[in-house]
């Protein structure tokens, strides 16, 4: 009997290995799209399993990121490490909230788990281009923490991961790219190319899911937002906001009306 998508997440989840979880990702996306699991309902861990390197840091304790030839690095590596922690959340989501989700939900979940491996495997591939390997610099669990604060609910979750932290990377990966032409590193700007587009239907699917939750609950979608960030994201949202981007995954201005200023 094959394994359902749920035991599939669990068992990604369980894996330290990067390399692996990427692997059990492409195979698991494989099976999934070739209709062989069921949904299923499993129980994930309420962390995954992480390599012994590296080193976990209290965000504000990180060095600063730059495009310089050691802030390059350490961009590239942050960058590694947030796609590395995206693919577990795109799992944890299908393996936590999924069961009663329809079939659609989880579609849309496997195809993000997929390019989050992808965008890691990218990334982690340019780290050792330049001489440095995944784990060799410190990294911070603020991302994972956000997730453990909105284990509890679905809606929350989409909130405060889809919509507002990755959306987050939306309004600045622009600006990331450009410094990194300007310093003449074209492999790495090609490679945040695809992320950026990438990222833009991951907060559709984002958008798209919250939206559904909130019509089965018959609250407004703008104003449950505004709620969620205000009761689970400390200190609000900040602009700027890159609102071609956030409009063409369909997080228009009403979203964001407190923020704007």
């Amino acid at each position: 009997m094959s394994k359902t998508l749920a035991a599939w997440a669990v068992e990604i989840l369980s894996t330290a290995d990067p390399a692996t979880k990427v692997s059990q990702t492409v195979a698991a996306a494989a099976a999934w799209r070739n209709g062989d699991p069921g949904i299923g309902r499993s129980t994930p861990p309420e962390r995954p399993a992480r390599p012994a390197r590296p080193e976990l840091l209290e965000p504000r304790e990180m060095p600063r990121r730059s495009t310089g030839p050691k802030g390059r690095l350490a961009l590239v590596h942050a960058l590694a490490h947030i796609e590395l922690n995206a693919v577990d959340l795109a799992w944890d989501i299908i393996a936590r909230f999924g069961a009663d989700m329809p079939r659609a939900f989880h579609d849309d979940w496997v195809d993000v788990a997929l390019e989050e491996a992808e965008h890691y495997a990218a990334l982690a591939a340019r780290l050792q281009e330049l001489g440095v390997r995944y784990g060799d610099l410190p990294a911070h669990d603020g991302l994972w923490g956000a997730a453990m604060r909105t284990a509890d609910d679905l809606s929350a979750r989409l909130a405060l991961i889809p919509m507002t932290l990755e959306a987050r990377g939306l309004d600045t990966t622009p600006q990331t790219t450009q410094r990194l032409r300007s310093a003449s590193d074209e492999a790495t700007a090609a490679i945040l190319d695809v992320i950026y587009t990438d990222e833009i239907k991951h907060l559709a699917v984002g958008v798209r899911w919250f939206e559904f939750l909130c019509a089965q609950d018959q609250q407004d979608p703008h104003r449950h937002y505004v709620e969620m960030i205000n009761t689970r994201f400390p200190g609000g949202l900040r602009a700027p906001f890159n609102m071609e981007a956030r409009l063409a995954a369909g997080m228009g201005e009403n979203y964001l009306q407190p923020w704007l200023g």
